[in-house]
């Protein structure tokens, strides 16, 4: 028997469909160790002694672990076949430290699709776990943790904010800076006219381009009112001009580009896209055949392997015609990219997006349409356009009317593009026919902000500016909205005024830190221990020594942040009232705490009075909620009066309970209505309800 170890159970049921009877394959289900939080600081790593780092099993993998080493010692082989990146590098290098399994001889496998021909492919020819890759984690996640730590606990004490990170607080300033435009923009009115035209009993509408020759702008009523007295007079066609108009394809997606893509025209969240991806990725039944559909979801590479190339070429011109094919365009440069690995592509053509559709959730089919039809297209011509502009004047104003003719469709014959063909009257200028403008009128507008950015407008922003990986991009946006950092609404990203402090006092204090060239840098020589051009020792030891001596000095002269105050003075002490938060959100309370406890009751939520008194001790009855949140009447007086009844429940004026003298309420069970003492849970008298009673109380 051999073992085979990979990091998902979905992925290990993939597997274990192509490898056969030979092998066990297990998942780790991801990482199993992780840094320790003890030692000097909580860091899990000796700062002092070359920044030896202490990694201890994680407590929700022991019985993991248990069990791979129980198979382990069972197995004529064990083979490591985790993620082909950075993390899953890392995580077969655990699993041999865990397993007792030699790193100089231990088989690595590496795949980038789950297919049958590929694992076989990488079962013959394994390699050895590449340590430049393992240290590069290592010193990603040893300056991660010493960061995070560090600045996570300053900003606590100093803030009550929950974490900052090498990452994430950069991520986390755009999206701050971003809102400080949108919150300084200043409105400006601009007016426009619409209007329309006649030809051969077909209407157009026009756009207004120019007014006596100058762009057209119109700033005001008072002018706007002029150029649509100006449009009282008829046009002509002046000009008519025929372009044509070549529209190349897209390249085949990356992480980066697929969740903006997936968010634009689906409006699936990062998190989802991913998610999503994964599946996909990791097998789905077809035909009852387990398949995995589509590449290795997390790269920044657009370049596609030659064996795709060729099975494309071949799909192409025997569906459309060999006048359909490119091939390979070659591929645009992204900042830090990796290009170890592929584009994410469907891994094999004859599964089309109809025939995998009946074995696809309705949102798993549409990333892999869109997948499928990206990879595909991108190897094809371009779409090719007649784009024709006709021109009509007057006196005061010029006019244009454009329609867009397909000569070629190119690779839109897949219909991957949104826009459509638009006609227009098909009419020369030798033509000596006026145009009356029709249904003319102004209309008053104003500038609108820029819009705030969406979750895939951030992720776009972390590829452009290097900072972060493709594994990382959603997780960042998730720990931002976790931290209450940021809030999402349909995707769409606004920070809170938490994430709008931490941000701007990061900023005062560390703003090496905080500055994405500095953040990218620090991927690129990151990356560079991948390739074994730069020492990981020497990674860390530039980033810590600044680092720890400004932080030391930041620590000492950084201010905490000072509470809000409401206006009012403490009834106890005297002392301002401010706004402090606990547990449940936020509240107001005495500024001289510990010393005095007041805390202000919030008037807003003072019981509503049900308008009739407690049967037991005569005070009103009031609406109180439970911790789920369901209404009750209760009595005012609690809790020296513990009187409750149900919203439903109904007193008996003429019952008193027998035992404690207190009303009888008519209260409902799955069984039915029955009489209860209102003064339940301290007597707990029940009487059923005769059939008279039954008449009178309905």
């Amino acid at each position: 028997m051999k073992l085979v170890i990979v990091e998902s159970p979905a992925k290990s049921k993939t597997i274990s469909h192509y490898l056969g009877e030979d092998y066990v394959v297990e998942a780790s289900i991801g990482h199993v160790r992780d840094l320790a939080i003890s030692g000097k600081g909580g860091l899990g790593v000796d700062c002092e002694n070359n920044f030896e780092p202490k990694y201890i099993i994680n407590k929700d993998k022991k019985e993991v672990v248990k069990k791979l080493t129980t198979l382990a010692k069972k197995s004529e082989e064990v083979i490591l076949a985790t993620d082909p990146d950075r993390e899953g590098e890392a995580i077969a290098w655990h699993l041999a430290q865990v397993l007792k399994l030699d790193v100089n001889t231990a088989k690595r496998l590496e795949f980038h699709e789950i297919t049958k021909n590929s694992i076989k492919n990488a079962i013959e020819n394994p390699r050895l776990i590449d340590m430049n890759l393992v240290h590069s984690q290592e010193a990603r996640r040893i300056i991660d943790r010493v960061l995070g730590f560090k600045l996570s606990s300053l900003m606590k004490s100093k803030l009550g904010s929950q974490s900052a990170g090498r990452v994430q607080s950069v991520t986390l300033k755009m999206i701050v800076e971003h809102e400080k435009e949108i919150n300084d923009f200043v409105s400006e009115e601009y007016w426009t006219l619409n209007s329309k035209i006649k030809v051969a009993k077909k209407t157009y509408s026009i756009d207004l381009v120019k007014i006596d020759d100058k762009v057209a702008k119109i700033p005001n009523k008072e002018s706007a009112e002029i150029v649509l007295s100006y449009a009282d007079e008829d046009v002509s066609l002046s000009d008519k001009k025929t372009i044509e108009k070549s529209i190349p394809s897209k390249e085949a997606f990356r992480t980066s580009t697929l969740q903006q893509e997936a968010f634009n025209k689906y409006k699936f969240k990062t998190k989802e896209t991913t998610m999503l991806a994964q599946q996909l990725y990791e097998g789905v039944e077809i035909n009852g055949t387990l398949v995995g559909l589509i590449t290795y979801i997390r790269t920044d590479s657009t370049k596609l392997s030659d064996s795709f190339i060729a099975s494309a070429k071949k799909y192409i011109i025997d569906k459309f015609g060999s006048e359909y094919y490119l091939g390979s365009k070659g591929t645009k440069e992204v900042k830090n990219a990796q290009d170890a690995h592929e584009a994410i592509r469907p891994t094999d053509l004859s599964i089309t997006p109809e025939i995998a559709k009946q074995s696809l959730s309705d949102h798993q089919y549409k990333l892999y349409k869109l997948i499928y039809e990206r990879a595909l297209s991108s190897l094809m011509k371009d779409k090719i356009q007649e784009v024709t502009t006709l021109t009509f004047k007057n006196s005061h104003l010029t006019f244009e009317l454009k329609g867009i003719k397909v000569v070629f469709p190119g690779y839109d014959v897949l219909k991957v593009d949104d826009k459509e063909s638009s006609s227009i009257p098909n009419i020369e200028v030798s033509s000596p026919i006026l145009y009356k403008l029709e249904d003319k009128k102004i209309e008053q507008h104003f500038t609108k902000p820029p819009s705030r950015y969406s979750e895939a407008k951030i992720v776009k922003l972390m590829e452009e500016k290097g900072i972060g990986r493709p594994s990382t991009y959603a997780s960042t946006i998730q720990t931002l909205i976790s931290r209450k950092y940021v809030s999402t609404t349909g995707g769409v990203l606004t920070p809170t005024e938490q994430g709008v402090l931490t941000s701007n006092v990061l900023t005062k204090y560390f703003p090496d830190l905080m500055n994405t060239e500095y953040t990218a840098e620090m991927e690129t020589n990151l990356d560079k221990i991948s390739d074994g051009s730069i020492d990981e020792l020497k990674v860390i030891n530039d980033f810590y020594v600044p680092f720890i001596n400004h932080f030391e000095e930041v620590k000492e002269i950084m201010y905490k942040e000072p509470l809000k105050t409401t206006g009012e003075k403490c009834p106890v002490c005297g002392g301002d009232l401010v706004i402090r938060k606990g547990k449940h959100g936020e509240f107001v309370g005495c500024s001289n705490y510990p010393e005095c406890t007041y805390i202000k009751k919030d008037e807003s939520k003072a019981p509503k009075l049900v308008g009739r008194d407690c049967p037991n001790c005569g005070s009103p009855l009031v609406i109180r909620k439970n911790k789920s949140g369901d209404e009750f009447i209760g009595c005012s007086n609690f809790p020296k009066c513990k009187y409750i009844e149900s919203l439903s429940e109904e007193s008996h004026e003429d019952k008193i309970c027998p035992k404690c003298g207190a009303k009888l309420v008519i209260r409902r069970s799955k069984r039915g209505r029955f009489y209860g003492c209102s003064n339940y849970p301290k007597c707990d008298y029940i009487e059923s309800i005769k059939k008279t009673d039954k008449n009178e109380t309905n």
